[in-house]
């Protein structure tokens, strides 16, 4: 029986040709090329590139100057480095509800708390998307708007999503942020983004993401003689050889994104009837880097069936107000947001991405089918 692992990079010539250039070319610079490239995919007036997502979620609030006591509106379906991030300084996540179709922060829960909260000590909202479709973002522009906050939004690993045809970060965020990379542990390679038209937070962030350091690195990267540090600063900043990795995926995103649709699409298309199971609802721009089915009746004995017949599954997400920490911390009660629990209790999502093949696709299809007929 072939492993059917949940997610599988897509790694071709381009990606070796790239790292190789930055292993022997000194004067490759890898980072600035990923910098420049990612502005002209993005449409943004500044890029500044991480080592990763978390670090371009905290780098982004040490732009933005966050203090103790702080506050931030975030949904609480999200993987937990958003709230980490608030948490890093001291300042608080006040979670939301969801909206149960597209898994994003609900606009009329948002209105709610906007109510409730709004003071100021809150800074904005810092929004995420799910699975390469995005919020509904006009409504929640203007609500922000109303309130006069800003509305940060992190695409996790949905590179190329797009609202209204425009790509995340391109809107009328203050910044927006994204990643290279969606394994937890021993990736290839990482890279996140921070993406804003913003100039101060674009220069403060590119200031604290080597330490704070100024006047004092060579052309080689070395400390040179003489240096300064004017604030406290963090290490962040990306190697060329990630960078180098970066630009291969971003060259080849239209690609990828291409044969994910071909795949929700057939997946759509077999599975739409198929008992006890939801496919997702499309309701704007959708690049599926994830494909989240809901199983209405023993969602986990489901999972593990499918697991015993080599295809791997994810969540997305647990709900953060029922993780240890935010649980213990917070108080909240599990039915606090009825939403995300309800969603919880049966999404379920399945392997996706480029390097799938038609046999794999074939067989997973058969085995979601012969297992929600007769074993769920």
């Amino acid at each position: 029986m072939e492993e059917i692992s949940f997610y599988r990079p897509t790694i071709d010539e381009r990606d070796h040709e790239l790292i190789q250039e930055a292993l022997y070319n000194p004067n490759s610079h890898m980072v600035e090329r990923l910098e420049e490239k990612a502005q002209d995919f993005f449409g943004a007036k500044h890029v500044i590139s991480t080592n990763n997502s978390a670090a371009a979620h905290h780098l982004s609030l040490c732009a933005m100057d966050i203090k103790r006591g702080d506050k931030f509106i975030c949904s609480v379906n999200a993987f937990p480095s958003i709230a980490q991030a608030v948490r890093q300084f001291d300042a608080e996540p006040i979670f939301v509800d969801i909206d149960e179709e597209d898994f994003g922060l609900s606009p009329k829960a948002l209105r709610i708390a906007l109510e409730k909260y709004n003071h100021k000590k809150l800074k904005g909202i810092f929004l995420n998307h799910v699975a390469g479709q995005s919020v509904e973002l006009s409504e929640i522009y203007q609500i922000a708007k109303e309130y006069g906050i800003a509305v940060l939004d992190d695409a996790n690993r949905a590179l190329g999503l797009t609202y209204k045809g425009k790509k995340l970060g391109n809107h009328s965020s203050l910044l927006s942020t994204c990643q290279i990379n969606s394994q937890l542990k021993e990736p290839v390679a990482a890279a996140g983004f921070i993406i804003t038209n913003d100039d101060d937070i674009a220069q403060k962030a590119r200031l604290l993401r080597n330490y704070a350091i100024t006047n004092g690195i060579d052309k080689y990267g070395n400390l040179s003689y003489i240096y300064d540090v004017t604030d406290i600063g963090v290490k962040y900043d990306i190697t060329k050889i990630n960078a180098a990795y970066a630009i291969a995926q971003i060259e080849k995103d239209d690609k990828l994104i291409k044969r994910r649709q071909e795949i929700a699409k057939i997946y759509d298309s077999e599975l739409k009837d198929c008992p006890h199971l939801t496919t997702p609802v499309k309701k704007r721009d959708h690049i599926y880097t994830q494909y989240i089915i809901k199983i209405d009746k023993n969602r986990d004995g489901f999972a593990r069936t499918l697991l015993e017949r080599g295809i791997n599954t994810s969540l997305h997400y647990i709900p953060i107000h029922l993780l240890s920490y935010y649980k213990n911390k917070y108080g909240l009660k599990v039915n606090e947001f009825p939403n995300a629990l309800k969603s919880y209790q049966q999404i379920l999502s399945i392997p996706i991405y480029n390097v799938m093949t038609d046999a794999q696709i074939e067989y997973m299809i058969k085995e979601i089918k012969d297992i929600a007929r007769n074993r769920v």
